[in-house]
């Protein structure tokens, strides 16, 4: 029988919402450092006279740098603390905008492309991470989903960021402050909020289930009786001691914990992989990293495009905030399944959109009504993710995992996550030369397997224990 503490005596305290919003800010980080390539890229493209092909690289190479931090998130987590791991984040996001920013070369600018994308990388796996384990179970669902309305507000911090530089110097590639480009000032302006998220850290407390994994229990009673305010002893002892049970103090999580049946893996680590890849294969972030050059490609121009993404990020973080909403009413399984539906959809419209494009002399350009048709199917793509796979998979990867591994099981997803994300932003520029009517032909037939994954594979979470996860 569970000895876990009764709901009543956990309640949501300011003081975990400050908390979680302070771990938060790492995925603030997150969505700005990789969404505000998107104004740069056109400029970054003609400084150094990129080909297609290699200004996907260029535009993608933080994603590798992603999947590495991810990887090793969980293990350094696991075996440092989740705060501690939180603050070597906040390190590389810092020198990374400082040196792209002040970047010579392409390669140089990669380089430090690929420090951001370990720090994000590191973001990614430790703030849902420990925004589940802090959180009372109730409310998680609303508090995980934190992490995907910092996403969202980085990202249209970037995008607002990116078109204001951009106008103020009358564009992108034109000197602004002390003689550089504005697209260099676009990640010099990172090293703020990096250095803003460095600083909170420091005034959080280390996550209740890692102290109890390193035997530090009363340390871990008076988190649990500060945060959740838990005041009874008897819960208190209760509440440890299911922590204690679900971890298997004697054991230390290693990657081989993750083998299983299925192909090598336990089921629950590859519905972790698959929901990470499919939020990546249905395009989003094609949006996020190459609207302003896709709508500047179309017609637009260079400030419209840039109105046009700025008003796209408004629109995902206000159905963010629906999301948080509904989530630990609705579920998370249902809201899956209403995205992935919505996004096959409104894809499809896209894809017919761009099929009727036509060849001028100007470039590619799309003739009305299929101009504003294709606006907002883009935009009611935006508004499906943003409901569903956006915030649902960063809830769910925080919580499905069964304690003992769920720090390096959220680190192997996110891993994956970050490649497939890889995968989409490097190939879309050479799709796009084949054909955007085929690019968003591909993501749509995604979206369509995504939701026949989610329906066959994927457990609801909403209001269990960390404790009641099994793989």
């Amino acid at each position: 029988m569970s000895t876990a503490a009764p709901a009543v005596e956990q309640h949501a305290t300011l003081r975990v919402l400050l908390i979680s919003a302070c771990a938060a800010l790492g995925g603030f980080l997150f969505g700005y450092d990789t969404a505000v390539i998107n104004g740069a890229v056109d400029a970054i493209r003609g400084e150094f006279g990129l080909s297609a092909t290699f200004t996907g690289f260029a535009v993608s190479c933080a994603l590798l740098g992603s999947a590495l931090g991810a990887w090793y998130a969980g293990p350094l987590a696991d075996r440092f603390g989740r705060v501690h791991t939180m603050r070597v984040a906040a390190a590389f996001l810092a020198v990374s905008a400082l040196g792209a920013g002040l970047a010579f070369g392409v390669w140089d600018l990669i380089l430090w492309r690929i420090v951001g994308g370990i720090g994000v990388g590191v973001a990614s796996v430790i703030a849902p991470t420990y925004i589940a384990e802090i959180s009372p179970a109730h409310v998680r669902g609303r508090l995980g989903s934190m992490q995907q309305l910092a996403i969202v507000l980085g990202i249209f911090a970037s995008l607002l960021a990116d078109a204001w530089l951009a106008n103020t110097a009358g564009g992108a590639a034109q000197p602004l402050w002390l003689g550089m480009d504005a697209w260099r000032w676009m990640f010099l302006v990172a090293v703020v909020p990096a250095l803003i998220y460095g600083a909170l850290v420091f005034g959080v407390p280390e996550s209740p289930r890692h102290l109890v994994a390193k035997g530090r229990l009363e340390q871990a009673k008076q988190v649990l009786r500060d945060v959740l305010d838990m005041k009874s002893d008897s819960a208190l002892d209760a509440k440890v001691a299911d922590i204690r049970n679900s971890l298997r103090l004697e054991y230390v999580p290693r990657l081989s914990d993750l083998r299983g049946p299925r192909m090598g893996l336990l089921p629950i680590v590859w519905v972790g992989i698959l929901l990470s890849v499919f939020q990546q294969f249905v395009g989003i972030n094609v949006i996020f990293y190459y609207s302003a050059t896709l709508w500047h490609s179309v017609g637009f121009s260079e400030s419209d495009a840039f109105s046009i993404t700025v008003a796209t990020s408004i629109v995902n973080v206000l159905v963010t905030l629906v999301a948080i909403a509904l989530v630990d009413k609705v579920g998370r399984k249902p809201l899956l399944l209403v995205g992935s539906a919505g996004m096959a959809v409104t894809l499809g419209a896209m894809a017919v959109c761009f099929a009727n494009a036509v060849t001028t002399a100007d470039g590619l350009s799309l003739p009305a009504p299929w101009n504003m048709v294709a606006l907002v199917s883009a935009n009611l793509y935006v508004v499906c993710f943003g409901l569903s796979w956006g915030p649902m998979v960063w809830v769910l990867l925080g919580e499905m995992f069964p304690n003992r591994i769920r720090a390096i099981a959220l680190a192997v997803a996110a891993s994956a996550q970050w490649l497939a994300n890889f995968v989409i932003t490097a190939t879309f520029p050479g799709l796009a030369e084949i054909g955007l009517a085929f690019a968003y032909g591909l993501y749509a037939a995604f979206a369509v397997l995504s939701y026949i994954f989610v329906y066959r594979a994927v457990r609801e979470t909403k209001g269990m224990e960390l404790e009641q996860m099994t793989g």
